[in-house]
């Protein structure tokens, strides 16, 4: 299945499949859009950026232009892709609160457990996608616009229940969502959190302790984890040798750049690469 709607006139592209055939299969290897997985099925597994995950039933993933995917015929999973010109997640942040929080740089890509009546409102929402798919007429386009930014806010109150603390005050949640979009937007450049704290107005102290309310990762791993993720890809998905990625995510030496990529993984880049390539033989 794949259902699609695409506007010539500004590019914008939405589409609703389950990747069981060649046309949709391809949508993996571009590097243009979002996509909301969500498996129906048994328990399966995909694999995201390199790695293999395991996707429980009733579970979503949330993924960028960045994820590179691979998702095996037949898993049962249904998905939600579009690109920027459909719906620019950073002009519509302050609607939906979605970029730093559903998507994001992060080396882990953010994943909910749907309830059983949580369950039961995707498959209301996905049964109206298909429905407006239906209809052609000149309004199609506004239609699945607003069905998708539902989607988002509904999923985006999924997400902020079950991952940030309930009675943390507003301006401290919005300021760990604009940390995570600034580093997205700079971490080839900027590697210390005092660089960010700048650019937030706020003391490198503040950050440190906004983010320990949250229990999650410090703002430095942050930083570091979005570093590590883009070497991996450079590594994996490129022909790029490891001082031109180096070079590439702002690393002065090459011999700096395999300092903090061992730090991070306990091993080097040579080395991570060709393990890899040993198992996808």
């Amino acid at each position: 299945m794949k259902l699609q709607y695409n506007n010539i006139k500004d590019e914008s592209n939405f589409i609703l499949t389950n990747f069981n055939c060649g046309p949709s299969q391809e949508l993996l290897q571009s590097k243009s859009f979002y996509k909301i997985l969500w498996n129906r099925s048994e328990s399966t597994s995909i694999t995201i950026d390199g790695y293999q995950i395991q996707l429980d039933q009733h579970q979503l993933v949330f993924c960028t232009p960045l994820n590179i995917l691979e998702i095996p015929v037949n898993s049962g999973i249904i998905a939600i892709v579009f690109n920027q010109e459909f719906y620019c997640i950073r002009e519509h942040d302050q609607e939906v609160s979605c970029h730093g929080l559903l998507f994001f740089g992060s080396s882990s890509a953010p994943m909910i457990k749907l309830s059983d009546k949580e369950q039961e409102s995707f498959q209301r929402m996905f049964a109206i996608f298909e429905e407006e798919f239906e209809t052609k007429d000149h309004i199609q386009g506004e239609m699945l616009h607003v069905l998708l930014k539902r989607l988002l806010i509904t999923a985006t109150r999924l997400i902020k229940r079950e991952f940030v603390e309930p009675d943390m005050p507003t301006g401290q949640f919005d300021l760990i969502r604009q940390y995570h979009v600034l580093v997205e937007q700079n971490f080839r450049e900027k590697h210390q959190v005092a660089d960010y704290a700048d650019l937030l107005f706020k003391s490198p102290k503040t950050l440190s302790n906004v983010f320990k309310k949250t229990g999650d990762m410090s703002p430095l791993k942050v930083i570091n984890e979005r570093i590590t993720l883009e070497a991996k890809r450079l590594l994996l998905y490129s022909d790029k040798t490891a001082e031109e990625i180096a070079y590439e995510l702002g690393f002065k030496e090459a011999a700096h750049f395999s300092k903090f990529f061992k730090k991070q993984l306990g091993t080097p880049p040579a080395t991570f690469k060709k393990s890899h390539k040993l198992l996808a033989k």
